[in-house]
Formats: C-alpha cells, structure tokens, sequence
C-alpha cells in the first residue's frame, strides 16, 4: 500500500501563514486605530503664563497644554506621507507649557551676550572648572541671521541642535523653572491641538496661507512671528516660518520599534554625544506644502554646515540650516529620564555616533 505524500498539504499551510504574515505587516499601522486608539484631551489644569527673563525687559509667553493621548504618525493614504511617519502609535502625553512662538533673536541674543565666548577654548575652561557649567557661543564668521534679521522679532536660526540645548539650560538657570526642547511625541501632540487631520486646521494645503509661512508665500525669507492664524491650542507657526528642533534623535524607522496595539508612555529618542541627526519638525519658509504637515519629520544633515570654514567645524552654528530654528517648553511634571538632561556633544564629537 502505498503512502500518500503530505509535501502539497504542508507546502499549502506554508503559504497560507505567508499570506497571514504579509496581511498582517500590511495591517500594522491599522491595529492601532481598530483597537479604538483615538485622541484623547484631558481636563486643562495649569494656565498661560507670560515670563520676563529676570534682569531684562524681554519677556515671552507659555500656553498651557494639556495632557492626552493620541495617534502619532500619519495614517498611511495621507497626501504627502513621508516614510518615516508610520506606523501610526498610540501615545500618551503629559500636560506641559509650550512658548507661544518660536524663540527670537530678542530672547536668544540675551544669552549669546552672557554666554558668548571669544574661543572653544573658554568654554572648555568653564567645564573644567565646573562639570555642570553652562557654555556659550562661540562668534559666527559671519552675520548669525544670515542675512534675515532680527526685527518683528523674528525667529531665531542656523543654530545648532546643542546650542538650543544649551540655551534652555541658561534660561533654566535663569527663571528657575525647567525649560527644554519638545520630545517629537510632544511636539507633535502640541502642533495637532487635537486633530487627526494633515494639519492643525485641516487636511486641505490651500488653506496654508492663513497659518504658514512656506515656499508659495513666504518670498524666500523668514518672517516676524504671529503674523498667521494659530492653531486650535493658540500656537503660532507650528507649520512653516522655521522648522523647531525636538529633543530627539533622529532616526527613520523609529516608530517601527513602537507598539501599535497600546500606549507608549511620554516617548523620545534620547540625544547622544553624535552631531547629527537630530530631529526638526513642522517644516519651513523654503519648503513646499507637504512638509509643513502635522506629523512630517526631518534630521539634521551634515550638509547644514558645509561652508562652514572653522576646523573642527562650529557646533553652535549651521552655515546652511537657515530653515531651522526652536520653541521651547516647560514640563509640569518632568518624566525621570529627562530631569537634568544635557547636550552631550563637544567639539570631539562625531558627526555620527557610528564614526570613530
């Protein structure tokens, strides 16, 4: 008697769970929506409030955001949709202040005027003398606005990553209260004001106009904050004008290491001791409509300071980054991998973490 072969059976179920395999990778940005993740606002508990850097008449305001929980990511029929923006995550967020407008030469010039220093040298100095000792920047070979000036006031750019960093831990030292850069995850919730559409508004770019500064309208220059409409949450320019760096690393594939079945809890991707990339987030007055959508992202190229002429090349300065600049934030309850957080980049860093 013979016995049947059972190859076609088991070739049959391999190609069964092969299928299941691809439905399942090809549903993954779904799962989170069909597992009823949708936005959630909490009660508002903390007000706005307006800070006047003490010793000074420059003052700024912080609106109040609330907490929540939301989608992050675009889904991925969205117009305009980058690679990096999927899949779509769950995530929770807690409640924090955010500055109303991105930063200015008007703050930032009063602590490149404290801080300054003729020379690396100097900053190295102030470290060893004490490890936790703010530094400054060092004088730009040339005219730090490139050219876009300081009036209106005008958003700050071409600044680095650390610089920012280091900017918030001087206006910290300052006011004592924490201020910082968002997290991607914040900054993005904040840009939403709890929308699921392509822009805070809605999903339609010919309404850009009455928000944004970008390539249509911008006559390829940056300008004044709080000339457009803000968002829902009261926020001025999330889309276009400058990008805003985030406190996170950039990395395209991040969200992949997310679950997209339940919360990930107040996430980032922490900075390392590496130039680049970092991440910046709701495009600029060069840029075109899709870049100045709610969850498009971008990192810091090396080519930001390619005609930089220092060597070692400037870590306070983009010879080439007149897109990027920075709004700040302040924590209600700061998560614990954030509290006392530093830049960790110096003049002997490298430009990648994988370089030697």
């Amino acid at each position: 008697m013979t016995r049947k072969s059972h190859l076609p059976l088991i070739g049959g179920l391999v190609f069964l769970g092969l299928c299941m395999a691809f439905w399942m990778t090809a549903n993954m940005e779904t799962k989170a929506v069909d597992a009823g993740f949708q936005p959630k606002v909490d009660k508002l508990e903390q007000k706005n409030y307006v800070e006047t850097i003490p010793d000074t008449d420059v003052k700024f305001e912080m609106i109040a955001i609330p907490g929540g929980t939301f989608l992050m990511g675009s889904p991925a029929k969205e117009s305009g949709r980058g690679d990096d923006e999927g899949p779509q995550h769950p995530v929770q967020i807690r409640p924090f202040w955010m500055e109303k407008t991105e930063t200015t030469w008007d703050e930032y010039d009063l602590y490149f005027k404290e801080k300054g220093v003729e020379s690396p040298e100097e900053n190295e100095k102030r470290v060893k003398e004490k490890a936790d000792a703010i530094t400054g920047p060092t004088k730009p070979y040339a005219d730090e606005t490139f050219g876009h000036g300081r009036e209106g006031p005008r958003p700050v750019l071409c600044i680095t990553h650390h610089a920012a960093m280091e900017y918030c831990r001087w206006l910290s030292a300052k006011t004592n209260k924490t201020y910082r850069l968002p997290t991607e995850a914040e900054w993005e919730w904040a840009c939403r004001a709890g929308t699921t559409t392509a822009y805070s508004f809605d999903d339609d770019p010919q309404k850009l106009d009455d928000y944004a500064w970008y390539a249509k309208n911008s006559e390829e220059d940056t300008h004044p904050v709080a000339q457009k409409k803000p968002n829902p949450w009261g926020l001025y320019d999330m889309h276009g004008n400058v990008a805003e760096w985030c406190l996170d690393m950039y990395q395209k594939d991040y969200y992949s290491s997310l679950p997209a079945d339940k919360l990930s809890l107040w996430p980032v991707k922490l900075p390392t001791k590496a130039r680049f990339s970092h991440v910046a987030r709701g495009g600029a007055w060069t840029d075109d409509a899709a870049k100045l959508r709610s969850a498009a992202r971008r990192g810091s190229e090396k080519s930001w300071i390619k005609r930089d002429p220092q060597r070692p090349q400037s870590i306070w300065w983009l010879t080439d980054a007149e897109l990027v600049g920075f709004r700040i934030i302040r924590p209600v309850e700061e998560q614990d991998n954030l509290k006392g957080l530093r830049s960790p980049v110096t003049r002997d860093s490298p430009d990648f973490l994988n370089d030697k």
